[in-house]
């Protein structure tokens, strides 16, 4: 699945990256170039589990939204499983940022 920063695609990308050199977080930069926090969609991936028959899922995510979508398709979650986040100098302000707008649950 083609999921390029968070769905806005590869060279929009590229361009908040430029703006994150400048001091903007992830998605203030997305929001700089009119895109949106996040424009993933889960629909390919629940069709694809509902092909093959699977209807309920444990699903190892920290990211609420997935699980929405996922459910909205006709996905039972059963769970959520969260993974683990090393905090480090380097993405602290990334992870912070993730936590406070886009209501990730994040373990650091």
């Amino acid at each position: 699945m083609r999921q390029e920063g968070r769905g806005i695609g590869l060279a929009a990308k590229l361009d908040a990256y430029v703006l994150q050199d400048h001091g903007l977080d992830t998605y203030a930069a997305n929001h700089a170039l009119g895109l949106p926090t996040d424009a993933r969609s889960y629909r390919c991936g629940a069709q694809m589990l509902l092909a093959l028959g699977i209807r309920r899922i444990r699903l190892i995510t920290n990211n609420p939204d997935k699980a929405a979508q996922l459910s909205q398709a006709n996905i039972e979650v059963l769970e959520c499983i969260p993974t683990s986040t090393f905090l480090t100098r380097f993405n602290r302000n990334y992870l912070a940022a993730k936590a406070r707008l886009t209501r990730h649950h994040l373990t650091l």
